[in-house]
Formats: C-alpha cells, sequence, structure tokens
C-alpha cells in the first residue's frame, strides 16, 4: 500500500477556488483502479493550508493515475507545500 500525505499553502482567499478546481481530480481518482481513498480538503484550523490525503493499493496504481500535477493555474497558487510518499507494509484497523 502506498499512502500520500501532506499539506499544500494557498492564500486564504484563493483555497476555495482551489479546492473548486480539484473536484474533478478528486471524482476521477476515486475511480481510478487501485484508488483506496483520495482526499483534498480544506484545513479546519488554518485558512491557507489545504490537507492532501491519498492511499493506493501499490505503486504502479499511483503511477497509472498521477498525470503531470497541478495545473500551471493551480502550481502558481501554491505558496508552500509539504507532501509524502509513504510505503507501507503493514496495517491494523483502529475499528
Amino acid at each position: 500500500m502506498v499512502i500520500i500525505a501532506g499539506h499544500i499553502v494557498v492564500a486564504h482567499q484563493q483555497r476555495e477556488s482551489y479546492l473548486a478546481g480539484c473536484v474533478t481530480v478528486v471524482e476521477l481518482a476515486r475511480r481510478a483502479a487501485g484508488c483506496l481513498d483520495f482526499a483534498i480538503s480544506a484545513d479546519l484550523v488554518d485558512a491557507g493550508r489545504i490537507n492532501i490525503f491519498e492511499r493506493w493499493e501499490s505503486q504502479a496504481a499511483v503511477e497509472a493515475f498521477r498525470g503531470d500535477g497541478p495545473s500551471d493555474e493551480q502550481g502558481a497558487a501554491i505558496l508552500a507545500a509539504t507532501v509524502a510518499e509513504y510505503d507501507v507494509a503493514e496495517v491494523r484497523s483502529l475499528t
């Protein structure tokens, strides 16, 4: 399993429009083969922060889905980013 998690920072007045531009990507990802979860969401505390969380069955599934990344317009709106990819060997359910 592969998890991609972190956050990006945009100007707080641009956050809602940035998120609106991500709707199609989220819909496509959730329908992609090997996608277990995919979320791009507003942070509840920081008005400029957007949280990223993806969970995939395999690295191959990530690579099959991954395009060129954010559009030029979205890329220009990103002030900072801290996103990492994690290879998961074991999973324990908490429920």
